[in-house]
């Protein structure tokens, strides 16, 4: 483009803009304009325009109508696996809000702490209608296979490097080894029930558990008896395992391979080894162990040995919430 093309195409735009300027065509020109376009000034004057303006009134905020997840059902999951050396083994899995509550047994601990607990030979009351499984304890206090404290009230020495397990006053429970941080500093213990040494530990079977002869005397002196178990996996969820005829490190591979961190062995033998369950809360028990001896209502009637009862917890008011019921461990 030449010298004089470029001085009359400069004229003609000088002469154009002119025009616009006395027809206000600028108005229009400016409105085509995204707001990103828009110099700081312009911005400012809008933003006093709009202050000057009258606003209608805003619509009223709207309640939200989420509506909150439901809590975990409190439910007892049952499964039975078959260990390398032939032991079938019931494990069940105590999920959801459940409390546990440790009982005395009319023989043992018997009167020593039935004059001082609440928690009776027999589940009874509200307990009942809350209950979803009752399972052993461990072994008699005079074998001298660990402490019992029961509702604060200490019944036989908590030891320490034994394993226990650990209940609150709200019911939540651990597994750990007393000792080794157990209890927690503040922890507010409430019943403790140890049983020898742990059966698993760091989610792995202990060398110790594949020595029968360690775990307790046996009926008639044979490794494959009755024998049972309490685990907790790191979700905080208690386990039970339990056989008519293993051996220790059946139990400890059953809890280990259902994901417990740590273990330790309850009461063996027959007469001793049981589980009752219900599929919901307050509901008809059925015997879980293929072969125990006792019948589903035992609990209820009363026994003579202490136990432990899992519970839903109680019916919460509209609106609240109840506690949590595991601790982690």
């Amino acid at each position: 483009m030449n010298g004089s093309m470029i001085r009359h195409t400069f004229l003609a735009a000088t002469a154009l803009a002119m025009a616009c300027a006395v027809a206000a065509c600028g108005g229009a020109s400016a409105a085509a304009h995204p707001p990103s376009t828009a110099s700081p000034a312009a911005v400012t004057q809008s933003a006093a325009s709009a202050r000057s303006t009258p606003k209608a009134d805003p619509a009223p905020a709207t309640r939200s109508t989420t509506t909150p997840a439901p809590l975990p059902r409190p439910r007892v999951s049952i499964t039975r696996v078959r260990t390398a050396d032939g032991a079938l083994v019931t494990v069940a899995i105590f999920l959801g809000p459940v409390r546990y509550v440790l009982h005395n047994g009319s023989a043992d601990p018997g009167p020593a702490a039935s004059r001082l607990v609440r928690a009776a030979p027999a589940v009874a009351g509200a307990e009942r209608r809350q209950l979803l499984a009752a399972f052993n304890g461990g072994f008699k206090l005079s074998a001298d296979a660990g402490g019992y404290m029961q509702e604060e009230h200490v019944i036989s020495p908590l030891r320490p490097g034994f394993a226990s397990l650990v209940i609150d006053r709200s019911g939540q429970a651990r597994i750990g080894v007393w000792g080794r941080g157990l209890p927690a500093p503040g922890e507010a213990v409430y019943s403790v029930r140890q049983n020898l040494p742990p059966l698993v530990q760091n989610g792995r079977p202990t060398a110790a558990s594949a020595d029968w002869a360690m775990w307790g005397a046996t009926l008639g002196g044979g490794a494959y008896v009755a024998r049972s178990a309490i685990g907790q996996d790191a979700s905080g969820d208690l386990m039970y395992a339990a056989s008519m005829s293993a051996v220790p490190a059946d139990l400890a591979a059953a809890l280990a391979g259902h994901g417990a961190r740590i273990a330790m062995e309850l009461d063996i033998n027959p007469e001793w080894v049981q589980l009752d369950a219900a599929r919901t809360p307050g509901g008809a028990l059925t015997a879980e162990i293929l072969g125990q001896y006792h019948p589903s209502d035992q609990y209820l009637t009363g026994w003579t040995r202490d136990f432990f009862a899992v519970l839903a917890p109680p019916a919460s008011p509209p609106g609240t919430l109840p506690p949590s019921a595991r601790i982690r461990p």
